[in-house]
């Protein structure tokens, strides 16, 4: 059982990593580290890079509606290249025609230019066991105006968060790049810049950029904050020069951000708000003000990450694995033998602050590691070791009224479940008080009377002494034969243990004149006891094998003891009942004792002081 219980570890490690994996899990993981971007706050941006917004105040301005002629998005293109723009990136999708002078204009106005990224789609249809893909790329004319274009595709999470960027799509056995991922790597190579494009297993390389991967295809995205953190200009007021005319409030409001330089060698993103566009999203800064933010941002985030190089990355799997593994197998150990007031500090500490390394590493790092994992391990693995710790103590409860019940009074056995480590293997040294009673001459009384008799006899006698140590908070060591050792002080201590031994043989001799009446008036045989009183240090504890439990006390003074109690054959006394020097001095204020002798006893070479015990004082 021993060994079986260090695989109850490993039993939880898969359990909770199966539980890791599961839909519901996720979400709540998700949830958390959402967290650690409203904790952490908003943070700057490089300032790079600009949103030209189509939003409610464009319509309102323009008085059209959708979609909007091409010659405006020419228009635009001509006042942000005039503004000085490095890079010019379209989150509108010119994937259809719409009239060949609009079409025509929009493409002479890109081939003018090498700085444009148009966007596209691709939308993949699964029907059954059939699986379509559609690419939805730019018409055919701005193509041959040398433009280049990335997918838009935009993916969120099962709680319709978004929290990755779609790094490509895969059509066949190629892959089609991202809006993001065009942007970046023409800004870098206007000619060649597919070059520049490794897709690694780990990492999406751009030049010299390494886009750390969450999944194949996505890349986990670092907000800067809510929606509208990056600077948003209206696309009106981009339109409304001194050379077009605005049908509500013209105030040639392009001339006035041209002048303070707000496009000047940015890359500007121009996309669309609007909310009957439906390009709005959740994020994890939704919950502070409940506000989405526009697919353009989302795009405007990546190409930002990427620039400043402040990716997400996540702690390596194979290396949470094993801290994971070896964590619960240390939190296993330490719950199950150490006491729960105490490990629960060692929880608690190991609890909070990983929290602390989660968000440090997270704020300083951009290193994401599992938020609710590890303290989730922590409480779990701490209910298992407080059930292991209640398993245990009721195990050593069991055991110890088991061991001691009969022997011990109820009172000290409730002492010793108190603090089981009292009875734990080893002995220690203690100052006692050792009493032993013998029957006088028991092997010529067996020899005189049948077993049955003897037997009888013996177990009545037996059980009243066992009931008087009891009684006197004694512990019955053990029966040799007809002797009785019984021991004061140990496992539990006292700090009056020669007065309880001191009583209980008193005791014991008025319950043996009892026993002595009864058996006469029952025309039995009754037989006498002598008892042994001594004091002092002896080795005492659990000093048994590792298979059998055997709590005793071992030492001169008890090997005194006995032989004290072997003295009461060769002295007439009053109770039968002799005493060491050490223990006369321990109760001589509340008993009467009478010096009997200066006695040789075996195995000491000068004589000791032996005292009878003849009755407790009456108090004054």
């Amino acid at each position: 059982m021993k060994r079986i219980k260090y695989f109850i570890p490993a039993i939880i490690f898969v359990i909770l990593q199966l539980i890791f994996v599961s839909n519901y899990w996720t979400g709540l993981e998700l949830k958390a580290k959402d967290l650690l971007f409203q904790i952490r706050g908003e943070i700057k941006t490089s300032g790079n890079v600009v949103i030209v917004n189509i939003g409610d105040d464009t319509f309102n301005s323009l008085g059209i509606q959708w979609p909007f002629p091409r010659e405006y998005h020419a228009r635009v293109i001509d006042n942000l290249e005039r503004a000085g723009a490095a890079k010019i990136i379209f989150d509108i999708e010119f994937v259809e025609e719409s009239n060949a002078k609009s079409d025509s204009i929009l493409a002479s106005t890109i081939a003018k230019y090498d700085n444009i990224t148009l966007a596209g789609k691709v939308i993949t249809q699964i029907t059954g066991k059939t699986k379509k893909t559609q690419v939805l790329a730019p018409i055919s004319s701005l193509l041959r105006a040398n433009a280049n274009w990335g997918t838009v595709n935009i993916s969120a999470d099962n709680d319709g968060f978004v929290r990755e960027y779609e790094l490509f799509q895969k059509i066949g056995k190629t892959n089609k790049y991202s809006l993001g991922a065009i942007a970046v790597a023409s800004f870098k190579n206007r000619d060649n810049y597919l070059e520049d494009i490794i897709n690694g297993e780990k990492y999406l390389q751009i030049s010299d950029y390494l886009i750390p991967k969450k999944r194949n295809k996505t890349a986990l995205i670092n907000y800067y904050g809510p929606a509208r953190t990056f600077p948003y200009y209206e696309y009106a007021d981009v339109l409304d020069s001194e050379d077009f005319d605005i049908p509500f409030l013209d105030l040639d409001s392009f001339n006035d951000l041209m002048n303070k330089g707000v496009f000047k060698d940015k890359i500007v993103i121009v996309g669309v708000s609007a909310v009957e566009f439906h390009d709005s999203h959740p994020t994890p800064f939704f919950s502070e003000n409940r506000a989405l933010t526009p697919g353009v941002e989302i795009h405007a985030t990546f190409i930002d990450n990427v620039l400043m190089r402040e990716h997400l990355s996540e702690f390596p799997y194979i290396k949470l694995i094993f801290i994971f593994l070896f964590l619960t197998f240390i939190l296993f150990l330490i719950n199950i033998n150490i006491r729960p007031t105490i490990s629960i500090i060692y929880n608690s500490l190991l609890f909070f602050s990983y929290f602390g390394v989660v968000f440090y590493l997270f704020n300083t790092e951009n290193m994401l590691l599992p938020v609710l994992e590890i303290p989730a391990t922590i409480i779990v693995v701490y209910v298992i070791g407080l059930v292991f710790q209640y398993i245990k103590s009721t195990k050593e409860k069991f055991f110890i009224k088991k061991a001691f019940g009969r022997y011990i009074a109820p009172s000290l056995v409730e002492e010793l479940i108190k603090d089981p480590k009292k009875l734990e293997y080893g002995g220690s040294l203690k100052n006692i008080s050792v009493l032993y009673s013998d029957i006088v001459s028991f092997t010529s009384y067996t020899e005189t009377h049948s077993p049955k008799e003897t037997v009888e006899l013996l177990r009545e006698y037996l059980t009243a002494m066992v009931e008087v140590v009891k009684d006197n908070k004694g512990t019955l060591d053990k029966f040799v034969g007809d002797e009785i050792v019984a021991l004061f002080g140990a496992p539990v201590e006292l700090e009056d243990h020669a007065y309880w031994a001191a009583k209980t043989a008193l005791e014991m001799r008025y319950k043996m004149q009892e026993l002595q009446e009864k058996w006469k008036k029952n025309n039995r045989d009754p037989f006498e006891i002598g008892i042994g009183i001594n004091s002092g240090e002896v080795t005492v504890g659990n000093l048994g094998s590792e298979q059998i439990f055997d709590y005793t006390a071992i030492g001169d003074n008890m090997n005194a003891g006995a032989r004290i109690e072997a003295l009461t054959r060769n002295y007439k006394t009053e109770n039968n009942i002799l005493i060491s020097e050490s223990t006369k001095i321990l109760i001589e204020d509340k008993f009467e004792v009478e010096y009997v002798d200066d006695a040789m006893v075996k195995g000491k070479s000068k004589p000791i002081k032996v005292y009878q015990l003849l009755a407790m004082k009456t108090p004054n």
